[in-house]
Parts: structure tokens; sequence; C-alpha cells
């Protein structure tokens, strides 16, 4: 489905998440009741006195508060800096505590015993100052310390730094008592003057998360190939058959084209120039029109189907190839002849090696061998007298000839079978192992050669692509066979070593 892309997901996920954060804090600012918190934390728990039990290092100098060396139970004194706030979201009153008590909290220093407490506050709230009386409950006695009734609106806090013997620092602080509706917390530690962070933990994650949202978003736009497809593409189903030379070149066209039309599947089955065009006129013909189905041919189709329309695509250049143990590199077109005639059976004959010949042939089907047929032997091949190449079945036969469904069948043979030649197309065979390609009359054969008129080399044809009668205009195999004769298929045709026919030099090759 072509909405469901990358970028379309991304987006829809980021305006969902935008929508439920809005709705979150929307149900949150209603539905959730505002609290009454008060928090605590210990900003400063340090040791003043000479007995360092916690082990670490303490030097005074100077007058600090009196000499505690002499003083009785204050060699292990610590100075603890208290910070108290409302960090809720309403004002506390003095009636909002809930102990019963005079005072409203209450500190409790584990293992250590309050000598002296001194209280700050901001200086714009010194009205503070006036709850921390004994009227009011303010006091302490052993580990605890009596917290008056203050009154804090929101944000509101005061500082409490208390004396301390007894123990070492680090011991447990905590300060206990009841907020109406609310609740008394522990804050995290913080600087002396820190505040509170301007927004929640779920506000940050949900800003973290749209961040992330939008930047992956502008990233695929950025990314993303807004190249415009080729003009006239289509979609649909295609299927391409006919010659096994040219095989290669249509895998790679075909997957291009799937490439750049997005809802095009072309399906490539190649089994020989002459059973893909009967293919077609027997399709066509069932059909009563033009189906879905382009045949390749090596040379024009039979004078006696006029209903197929040809589409010239590329000069290919063909080439006899011999195992490389025969030790020949040249042969006149008349020794071809002669060859394939059955007069010479041994390879000694043209100055090889002592070898018997074995002619590897394509069957009836391929259009490599009637180009072969028609432009070197000037007639038809001898009969078949071998099924697998290397035993003769048929004993009246002069040399053994055996015939193969493709040219990497043809290939594969005279690489492996010693004494062999066949024949391919050019760019195929310069490729494969174990064979070579073979001169014609001293010509060599050369794509760019034959291109800039340099060559008369005599094994080459056009490459015709065939349609039953003219398709729709606005059907894939028409826009298939523009794609491969006149636009990016015409780089891949070149890559595979044949001259396209829509270029200035390929126009007058193919005329």
């Amino acid at each position: 489905m072509e909405w469901l892309s990358a970028e379309n997901i991304v987006a829809v996920g980021t305006a969902v998440l935008g929508i439920a954060a809005s709705a979150g804090m929307v149900w949150y600012e209603r539905r959730v009741p505002r609290r009454r918190r008060v928090g605590y934390r210990v900003q400063m728990d340090n040791p003043i006195g000479d007995d360092v039990r916690s082990g670490r290092a303490n030097r005074r100098f100077g007058l600090l508060l009196f000499d505690f060396d002499g003083a009785p139970d204050m060699s292990d004194a610590t100075l603890v800096l208290l910070r108290i706030e409302n960090d809720g979201s309403l004002g506390i009153d003095r009636d909002d505590y809930t102990s019963p008590e005079l005072h409203g909290l209450t500190a409790v220093f584990t293992d250590r015993t309050v000598r002296g407490v001194s209280v700050t506050q901001p200086t714009d709230t010194g009205h503070l100052m006036d709850h921390f009386t004994a009227e009011r409950g303010f006091g302490y006695e052993g580990n605890t310390l009596r917290i008056p009734r203050v009154p804090l609106n929101k944000g509101d806090h005061f500082k409490l730094l208390v004396l301390l013997s007894g123990g070492d620092v680090g011991r447990d602080i905590r300060i206990v008592g009841g907020i109406k509706e609310g609740e008394v917390h522990p804050n995290r530690s913080a600087t002396p003057d820190d505040k509170p962070p301007l927004f929640s933990r779920a506000s940050r994650l949900i800003t973290i998360m749209l961040t992330l949202s939008v930047v992956t978003l502008a990233a695929i736009v950025v990314a993303r190939d807004d190249t415009p497809p080729p003009i006239g593409c289509a979609k649909g189903r295609l299927t391409v058959t006919g010659s096994t030379a040219f095989e290669p070149v249509m895998r790679e066209v075909a997957k291009k084209y799937e490439e750049d039309c997005a809802g095009s599947t072309i399906t490539v089955d190649a089994h020989g120039s002459t059973a893909g065009i009967r293919e077609l006129a027997a399709t066509g013909a069932a059909a009563k029109g033009s189906p879905a189905l382009v045949a390749l041919s090596d040379g024009p189709k039979p004078a006696d189907m006029p209903e197929l329309r040809e589409n010239r695509v590329a000069l290919s250049v063909f080439t006899l190839v011999v195992n490389d143990d025969v030790g020949v590199r040249d042969l006149s077109i008349e020794d071809v002849r002669r060859l394939y005639r059955g007069e010479i059976t041994n390879w000694r004959r043209l100055g090889g090696r002592s070898l018997p010949v074995h002619l590897v042939s394509r069957d009836a089907n391929s259009g490599t061998r009637q180009v072969f047929q028609r432009h070197v032997l000037g007639r038809g091949e001898m009969a078949n007298s071998s099924v697998d190449c290397v035993h003769k079945d048929d004993p009246t036969a002069p040399v053994i000839r055996c015939e193969l469904d493709s040219t990497d069948q043809v290939l594969t043979e005279v690489a492996e079978l010693p004494g062999a030649i066949g024949y391919s197309e050019l760019n195929l065979a310069a490729r494969a192992k174990g064979l070579h390609v073979l001169d014609l009359d001293g010509d060599a054969p050369s794509v760019d050669a034959i291109e800039h008129g340099h060559s008369t080399y005599p094994y080459r044809e056009i490459e015709y692509a065939y349609t039953y009668g003219q398709p729709p205009a606005d059907s894939l195999a028409s826009s298939f066979l523009t794609y491969l004769s006149r636009g990016n298929g015409q780089d891949i045709v070149r890559t595979h070593g044949h001259v396209p026919c829509w270029t200035p030099e390929g126009m007058k090759l193919c005329a």
C-alpha cells in the first residue's frame, strides 16, 4: 500500500503522540487533584570536631563557634543543613499540618544528639521567622528537632543549620509529620540553592519523544529520493521471453524498471528466440489482442507472422569460441564452413593440437544459431549426432555434434570438453573461463570497432523486441519497450556489450 511509507508512519505517530500528550495534560489538570507537598533535603552534613570517626579530613582555623577540643562531648560534633520547602501545587497553612502536637514536623537524626539550631530563610520570606518560637513548639531534645507549623506559599522554603554530636556524618536523617491532602517526602540531592526542575519527568519524556519523532521525520524527508520516475511508468505484470543471449540484459533492465516504476512486476523467462516468438504468436491469437508479453529475438521474425510488431533494440555481436586446449586463434570463414560440414575432424589440420573436433551447437529455437547460419555458414548445420557431446550416437556421422538449450550451457560445455567449438553472444563469451574467442578472417569480434565503422566482422545481428500488434500506449508492455529502447535501459544495454539502436551510431547499424 502506497500510504504505508516510513515518513507517513512517523508523521502519523508524531501526530498521535502530540494529541495524546495534549489530551493527557488536559485530563491531568482537570481530573488529578492538586496536592500539598513538603519536601526536604540534606544540603550539608560535615564534621567540625577533632574526633572524625567518619574518616573525613577536618581542618579548622581561627574562631569557629568555640573550641571543640575542650568542650565536653563535642569532639565528634557535626553540622547539618536542612532545606524544607513547599514543592507542591498549593500553599500550606498552619492548619494543614495534621500532627496532634503543638509543632508540625519532627526531624530525627539517627545516633546523634541535637546541641543547637539556627534558622535561615530568604530575604523575601522574613515573616517566617516569627513562627520559630518555643511557644509554637520550636525546640529540640535528644536526637529530635521539633519544627513549628510554618505556613509556606508555593515555592517558599527555609533552612535549619543544626549542631549535632555523638555520631558519624552520613547517618540517616528524616523528617516525619503529616499534611492534609498531601505528603512530606525527601527530595533529590541538590546544591544549596538549586531549584526544582521547571518541567516534570513526564513532561521532559514527552518533549524528548516528540523531538525525536520530528527529527526522524525531517531526516526521512531530506534523505528521500524525490527524483521523479521515468516518463510513462506503468503498473501491472509483464513477461519477457525469447533470446537467452539477451537474457542478462533483460533481467537487469526489468529489475531497474521495477525500482523506478513502483507497482510493476516483470518476469524474464528466456528459452530461445524462435520459441519466444511462437509463444507470443500463440498467446496473442488466443487472447485476440495484445497480451502482456514481449519476445526478444536475435534477428528478424519469420515472414509468415505479420501480426507481430517489431521494435529494434540493439546490435548484438556474436563469436565462435573454442576450448583453450585447441590452440587455434583465427579461422577463415571457409575453414569454419568445412568444420561444420564435417570435412575436418581433427584440429591438427588447421594448425592446432591433435584433438578430435566436437561441434557444440544450440537447438533449433536459438536465434544465435540462426544468426550463425545466416551470416557465417550460409546454410543450416548438419544433423545432431550426440546427446552428451562426448560419444557419437550416429556412427555414420563424420564428427560429433550436439545441441544444448542455452548460451550458458554451450559455454560451459566448450570450456570443459577438449577439442570443442561453439558460438555465443560476445560479452558472455569474453567473461567465460577455459575457452577463448576466435577471429574470423583476421577480423576480431569487437563492439567498439563495429560501432565506429572500423570492422566488417560478419557474425552480428540486430536484437528485436516483438509484441503482438500494437499494445496500448498506457500499457506496461509499451512503457517497458520505451524504457528499454529510449530510456534508462539504453545504459544497461551498452554495459552488457551491445550497441543501442537509438544512439547516432546505433541508428546507422540497425537501419
